[in-house]
């Protein structure tokens, strides 16, 4: 009778250890998965890794364009050449026309407004009111107006900055003295007028 109790005892264990057996099986697929969904964090670490590089990329085209910026503004300035023209507070006869250099520029009333040449040819006139040229494009500095400046050709082959259609000149004396001599000889307001006496 205890044999029989005995073997019913064992009988129960074996049953109990095989049923704990596929438990045991049964979690370790489960701990199997986990790793695998571990396995996935690498993935979005390289995706980050990857965006880092296009973000280095982006910054080293950033790098480049900065180059080639500073290479146009440099390579800009010999071919512009062009004689600045700009606008200047006079004390006595108030915003004037000045040069790249504060020179005060005149017109000569014997020429034609948005004519081809100018009226100062002779040597003599050359050398008391020379004209003021330039090598490429006039350019319009603080107070003056671009779509006002223009050239003529004149006949020795230079261009010779105008503004709204006036030829342009510079006083052999020097500043400002030169206003109203002759009765032809005017200051340049920024608004391309003969600045009155």
């Amino acid at each position: 009778m205890k044999n029989k109790i005995l073997f019913v005892v064992l009988v129960l264990t074996a049953l109990l250890m095989s049923a704990c057996g596929p438990a045991a099986v049964t979690e370790a697929p489960a701990q199997e998965t986990e790793p695998t969904a571990t396995s996935a964090l690498p993935t979005e670490e390289e995706v980050t890794a990857t965006e880092t590089p296009e973000v280095s990329a982006t910054s080293t085209a950033a790098a480049t364009d900065t180059p080639s910026v500073t290479e146009t503004s440099e390579a800009s300035i010999p071919v512009t050449g062009g004689t600045e023209v700009r606008a200047s507070l006079n004390d006595t006869y108030g915003p004037i026309l000045v040069d790249g250099d504060g020179n005060a520029l005149y017109i000569f009333t014997r020429d034609t407004q948005n004519g081809d040449s100018s009226a100062c040819t002779d040597e003599e006139c050359i050398t008391e009111w020379p004209p003021l040229t330039t090598e490429g494009e006039p350019t319009a500095g603080a107070g003056a107006i671009q779509n006002l400046l223009g050239t003529i050709t004149r006949e020795d082959g230079t261009q010779q900055v105008t503004y709204n259609g006036w030829p342009l000149y510079l006083f052999g004396g020097g500043g400002t003295s030169g206003h109203g001599a002759e009765g032809e000889w005017f200051l340049v307001n920024p608004s391309g007028k003969a600045v009155e006496e």
